[in-house]
């Protein structure tokens, strides 16, 4: 697979050990401390940990918008890459609704399953009302709840159309939504040179996870930005119209700003 010109070939292998070290690590914290911990412990533990991978992947986190970052809610993003659940997690930590082919990832399938994701198979309409009801409770309880609505990754030149399904259980709670935008760019440019998108990240096509991870370890430093919006209410709008507006609101958080040199 091409890929742009980056690290050594041993160099990428040892970030692969130490990410497969963080990840048998998370595994032992799930399993051993997650059960007596309290749900702020549980939210450090999360948020050290993702911002400890990307280091390990030579990704570079910037969170613009913390004043809109949710206490609560329904959080909805673009979708790039398999990178998207580490960026938003180290940004601020939510509990993701994610396709059910997750749990059949090597070793991360297994960790994210463990750390409370819901699992949805997006074929059929009544596994989504199961999910929906399950999101509508952890969002009464007051939980932040993670949903990328496009349903697929994509190359992020734009954010694809919206499935307005889980936007129900928003409806249901009652709760805000707050949008995200998520953009990858190439680190290090020099200063006079225009920002560019990083195509490293995104998990698109026929690749596989392993080729995809493989790829941003060869890659040389990208930079992560987690852009959070303003919040919203339904204020009367319908799923469906609602996630139209929330595709626009993405799309204005995504591709608005180019990031910081």
């Amino acid at each position: 697979m091409k890929h742009q010109a980056g690290l050594s070939r041993t160099q990428a292998l040892w970030r692969c050990v130490q990410a497969i070290g963080l990840v048998l690590q998370g595994l032992w914290t799930i399993q051993r401390e997650f059960e007596r911990a309290t749900p702020l412990q549980r939210e450090a533990h999360i948020k050290a940990w993702s911002q400890s991978v990307l280091r390990v992947f030579g990704v570079d986190l910037v969170v613009r918008g913390e004043a809109n970052a949710p206490v609560s809610g329904l959080v909805v993003a673009n979708h790039i890459s398999w990178l998207d659940i580490l960026v938003i997690n180290a940004a601020l930590p939510v509990r993701f609704v994610s396709k059910s082919e997750v749990k059949n990832w090597p070793l991360l399938g297994k960790l994210v399953v463990n750390a409370g994701t819901l699992m949805i198979e997006r074929a059929s309409r009544r596994d989504a009302m199961r999910v929906v009801h399950h999101m509508a409770d952890d969002l009464r309880l007051g939980h932040r709840v993670a949903i990328f609505p496009e349903g697929t990754t994509h190359d992020g030149s734009a954010v694809l159309p919206f499935h307005a399904n889980l936007i129900q259980a928003a409806i249901a709670a009652p709760c805000e939504v707050t949008p995200v935008g998520l953009s990858y760019w190439q680190a290090n440019e020099p200063s006079a040179a225009p920002p560019r998108k990083s195509s490293a990240a995104a998990f698109v096509g026929e690749m596989s996870l392993v080729e995809s991870v493989w790829t941003v370890l060869r890659q040389g430093p990208i930079q992560s930005v987690v852009n959070w919006g303003e919040s919203q209410t339904a204020q009367g709008r319908d799923r469906r119209a609602w996630a139209i507006d929330m595709r626009a609101a993405v799309s204005e958080c995504a591709y608005s700003h180019a990031p910081p040199h």
